[in-house]
């Protein structure tokens, strides 16, 4: 079989509170093939962009570490790698487009300078030939009259525009793997479906992997492959898009589901999700999304592993899978 673009092992990402080190990220596994999209979805504070942050190896130092587990990219253990290597993977082997297109952009370098630069620092370019094939990508994400606003700047551009430049600069060596977090959060929803519309198109066409954080199960419908639902710091289901949409078995994802307003019902009564994620300094012993589960009984204060609730289908919850494999044995 062909090695995954991206393997994750047992990753535990650790922050510093008061002197003592608690887990955001905590024993996640995962693998992401080449031309495939995983989404990784879930609650704001549930660990996604940490794991993100933990894969390009830019968790801050001084409050934050990276525990245990391996990252493998194309087979390589990026956790054996001193900064100045990883300075050559980042940006050319694995790009990232970050949350915040105003916050990322520099906002004293032109739109087309900020393109280039990857080029020349990672293709040894000239100026000339690396503000040609800026030119180029820049076209390619669909910037109108790119040749014209080359040479603008960030606040000149709309929050789609922008986006568009994150993407550019994370495709203008064209990465192996390409982690997406949250890229159409601030957009509305005309600009949001152009995005992800673009980030299909150029998957398909470079042949990426594709690692795409989100909290709109919209979205994941439209682009992902796979889907890998976060709480609390831990993966509670994994499964193929169709799979988790049809069946949705852990109880935090049916959750999930359920507050999302439907358009083709009168009358519907939108579900909350009672509580909130707990603090890292205070996790629960047994399955961390009980004190808020409908469905929690005997045994779920023991800890979780993932299990399958059916073929390519897994749960971290012993009530889920019982439940799961019951419907399909009578199906």
């Amino acid at each position: 079989m062909r090695e995954p673009v991206l393997r994750v092992e047992d990753l535990r990402t650790e922050f510093r509170i008061r002197a003592e080190w608690y887990p955001a990220v905590d024993g996640i596994s995962f693998s992401l093939d080449r031309n495939e999209t995983l989404a990784l979805v879930g609650e704001s504070g549930c660990g996604k962009s940490v794991t993100a942050l933990s894969i390009m190896g830019l968790v801050p130092q001084k409050q934050g570490r990276v525990a245990t587990g391996r990252i493998l990219l194309d087979g390589r253990d990026l956790r054996t790698l001193d900064e100045k290597e990883l300075e050559l993977v980042r940006g050319d082997r694995i790009a990232m487009i970050f949350q915040e297109p105003m916050t990322s952009l520099n906002p004293v370098m032109s739109i087309g300078a900020q393109v280039a630069e990857a080029l020349r620092v990672h293709r040894s370019l000239s100026r000339a030939e690396a503000e040609a094939k800026a030119l180029a990508v820049l076209d390619e994400v669909k910037i109108p009259s790119a040749r014209q606003r080359f040479h603008d700047y960030p606040h000149q551009f709309s929050g789609g525009m922008r986006q568009r430049v994150m993407i550019a600069m994370a495709l203008a060596c064209e990465p192996t793997l390409l982690l997406a977090d949250e890229p159409t959060t601030a957009l509305d929803v005309t600009i949001q479906a152009q995005v992800l519309a673009l980030l299909a198109d150029l998957k398909a066409r470079h042949g990426m992997a594709m690692l795409f954080i989100t909290h709109n199960l919209g979205v994941v419908a439209q682009i992902a492959d796979r889907v890998a639902v976060m709480y609390a710091g831990q993966i509670v289901e994994e499964a193929p898009v169709h799979e988790i949409f049809t069946r949705p078995a852990h109880p935090y994802t049916r959750a999930l589901f359920s507050a999302i307003p439907r358009m083709d019902r009168e009358g519907q009564t939108l579900a909350a999700i009672p509580g909130r994620v707990p603090p890292l300094d205070n996790m629960p012993r047994g399955c961390r999304f009980a004190p808020r589960c409908p469905l929690r009984r005997e045994g779920c204060e023991a800890p979780q592993v993932l299990a399958a609730a059916a073929p390519g289908h897994r749960a971290r919850c012993h009530v889920a899978t019982n439940m799961l494999a019951g419907e399909l044995a009578g199906a």
